[in-house]
Formats: C-alpha cells, sequence, structure tokens
C-alpha cells in the first residue's frame, strides 16, 4: 500500500497544507487507517477505493475520523490526476456525494472540489463566550460587521471574525482544553478570519479535535465560508480568496468559486505538489 504525501493549496510552488493519500482496491478496516493516519502525522490523510464509478472516500486525523477534509482532496485529487489522467472523479463520502476535477501541469497538481451544500445557523452566545475565553480574545476583539456563525459544507466549523491582522496573528490556545471545547461541541475547526478587502480574506483554523493546534490550509473550512457569506449577502462577487499558513511558516493560498441559489454547494481550488 503506498501512501502519497502532497502538500496541498500552496502558494507559488511552496508552503500549502500536508496530506496523505491512499489509493486501494479496497478500503483498509477503520483501525487500520486510523493507525496510518497516525503514523504519517499529518493532519488528515485520505483513503479512496474504487466503487463503481465512484470512489469511496474517508479522512482520519491523527486521532479520529473526520468527515470531510478539502485539502486531502485537493491532494486526493492530484494524485488520481497522476495516476489515472485528468479528470472529473465522483467521490462517495459519509455526508453525501462531492467532485474532484483535477490534472497536472509542470509537476503541479491543479484540483477542484465540488462541496457538499452549505449551511449556516447564528453562533449561541455562550459558546462564543466560551471561545474567546479558551483563546484569550474579548468580544471587542470581533469584527462586528462579520458576526459570529456555526458553518459546515461538510464539516462543522465556528467562524469568528477579528477586527485587525495583528489579533489574527496573535492566536494561541492549549491544545487539550481545545480539543476538549471542539470535541464537546462537535467542531471540526474553529475558524478565526481577518477580512482585507471584500474577496480577500486571512485565516487561521484551530483544529484540536483533530489532535493537531492548528491547520496551515483548511479547505472544508473555506467552502464552509464561501457558503456562509453568499447566504447571508455578504460577499457581491462570485469568487474569494483566502491566504493561510503565513503564521506557521506554510504560506497556502485558496480560491472558492461560488453560485447560486443559498445553500447550493461552492468550488474550492488549489494547486498541489509532491513532498519528498
Amino acid at each position: 500500500m503506498q501512501i502519497h504525501k502532497v502538500a496541498a493549496f500552496t502558494e507559488n510552488g511552496s508552503g500549502g497544507n500536508p496530506a496523505g493519500v491512499v489509493l486501494a482496491d479496497t478500503l483498509p478496516e477503520r483501525e487500520t487507517m486510523q493507525r496510518i493516519a497516525a503514523e504519517v502525522g499529518y493532519s488528515e490523510t485520505a483513503f479512496a477505493a474504487p466503487s463503481g464509478e465512484r470512489w469511496q472516500t474517508r479522512y482520519f486525523s491523527p486521532e479520529s475520523e473526520v468527515p470531510f477534509c478539502g485539502h486531502a482532496t485537493v491532494a486526493l485529487g492530484a494524485v488520481l490526476a497522476e495516476e489515472r489522467g485528468a479528470g472529473r472523479y465522483q467521490l462517495s463520502l459519509s455526508g453525501g456525494d462531492i467532485e474532484v476535477e483535477a490534472s497536472m501541469k509542470d509537476g503541479m497538481g491543479h484540483s477542484t472540489l465540488r462541496s457538499l451544500p452549505s449551511r449556516n445557523a447564528p453562533a449561541p452566545d455562550a459558546l462564543v463566550e466560551e471561545a474567546l475565553a479558551l483563546f484569550g480574545y474579548h468580544g471587542n476583539h470581533l469584527d462586528r460587521n462579520l458576526p459570529p456563525r456555526l458553518m459546515s459544507a461538510g464539516a462543522e466549523h465556528l467562524f469568528l471574525a477579528l477586527d485587525s491582522r495583528e489579533r489574527l496573528s496573535a492566536m494561541d490556545y492549549n491544545l487539550e482544553e481545545g480539543r476538549t471545547f471542539m470535541r464537546r461541541h462537535s467542531l471540526v475547526t474553529v475558524a478565526f478570519v481577518w477580512r482585507e478587502a471584500e474577496g480577500l480574506f486571512h485565516a487561521r483554523n484551530a483544529f484540536a479535535s483533530g489532535g493537531v493546534i492548528e491547520d496551515p490550509a483548511t479547505g472544508a473550512a473555506a467552502a464552509a465560508l464561501a457558503g456562509m457569506l453568499r447566504d447571508k449577502g455578504n460577499l457581491a462577487r462570485g469568487e474569494l480568496t483566502i491566504l493561510q499558513g503565513a503564521d506557521m511558516g506554510r504560506p497556502s493560498r485558496i480560491v472558492v468559486r461560488y453560485d447560486y441559489p443559498a445553500g447550493s454547494p461552492v468550488f474550492v481550488s488549489g494547486a498541489s505538489a509532491k513532498i519528498a
């Protein structure tokens, strides 16, 4: 069984978020996939096996299974394009079906995933207060034009917009306390953003639920963010760019396109590079 190591959402060929990718004739047992993901040590490893015209796909962090992972899907697309050829691949997840369109150019993978339908709801005040205390922020540190929301496009995230890039750079928390908080509230990540311009966001995603302090690029949260901003009328244009990972030394670029109606899937694109 070959384990591919791929950095997804790279910026000019460097940085990005490392993911493991395993293609198999049939998916291994759950315990085997969990063990492999822990050994790989990346925030997620994607496992995929052909099932009719689709690929049955599951994602594992080092500590638990994750319902959907955007950067591992982008990495999976790159591996499929290299081994099976450019094209559109239908993926069957536990929560529904998605698609990844991928190709290779000059040794780089280029993938666009179509997410699951998006949804969002106001974040309860008590949840927001607990999150702010965990990360050492206060209510007056939030961007009042972008209120806290619960958002999803295949995985659950708490969205918190901060009022400056400096606040975003200061993001820090205790991993064990964060793990307890996120698992208690069934959150995959807490997604902090700062909006530089209407279609340009800087992001940091705490991922203690998967045993990782922070994700350098989070495609699932990017999909949820674009869907939420579209549905709330916070975006006039049909595309946004998310810059992530710079505070970790792994600059990443995520491009999300969206259309209407509200709640419909969005399209998340990024470049990938093999990890030696």
